[in-house]
């Protein structure tokens, strides 16, 4: 398959940071992701980028116009904790039309793989519309060992990192056919649900 014979996909990536977004330092959460879903994804992505600070009526606006804007997939990173400025599960949930915990519960349980603090993470995600939001974590190897899993030594998968559902999730809610790089995350579909390979 060429480039242009795979779905064409608007991706929103929204980086929530109080000193980021204040330019006290310099964001790393947009660029992880970015370089992330290129190696990921197939598809030709537009991306979509917001750096904001942690409001909760900022980060609800946000999301909300990159819905509406045609995103099929919106990531935020950072936000998460518990610390009284961290609102973006708050501000997640504000705009959701369905919550998916199975996507916080299995974030927390790769992270736990390296430090007990995971449990404090609050990572939700939600449909609104014909899009999918997830909240990462806010360090870029969180959020590479959240998208991806754990490999071993041999590249054999040992956890399943949360991508590996996305596409599903994405197609049951409308949105466009997205296709995985395999040797950086495998998605996972029913038979019944996998497009054939065009000649």
């Amino acid at each position: 398959m060429t480039m242009s014979e795979f779905d064409a996909v608007r991706i929103g990536i929204v980086s929530v940071s109080d000193r980021a977004s204040s330019g006290v330092y310099q964001d790393k959460g947009l660029p992880a992701l970015k370089d992330w879903l290129s190696r990921a994804l197939k598809n030709p992505i537009t991306f979509d980028e917001r750096l904001i600070p942690d409001e909760q009526a900022g980060i609800s606006a946000a999301l909300v116009s990159l819905v509406d804007a045609g995103c099929a997939l919106v990531l935020t990173t950072g936000g998460t904790g518990p610390a009284p400025r961290d609102v973006t599960p708050e501000a997640t949930l504000a705009i959701a039309d369905k919550e998916m915990p199975g996507f916080g519960e299995q974030m927390r349980q790769i992270s736990l793989r390296f430090v007990p603090t995971a449990i404090l993470s609050r990572q939700v995600a939600v449909i609104r519309g014909k899009s999918l939001v997830i909240n990462l974590p806010g360090q870029p190897k969180s959020i590479q060992e959240t998208l991806e899993g754990l490999k071993s030594e041999q590249g054999e998968q040992l956890v399943n990192g949360i991508f590996a559902a996305v596409p599903y999730c994405v197609d049951l809610i409308g949105g466009p056919y997205l296709e995985t790089n395999d040797a950086v995350c495998k998605a996972f579909r029913p038979k019944s649900a996998v497009r054939p390979l065009k000649p």
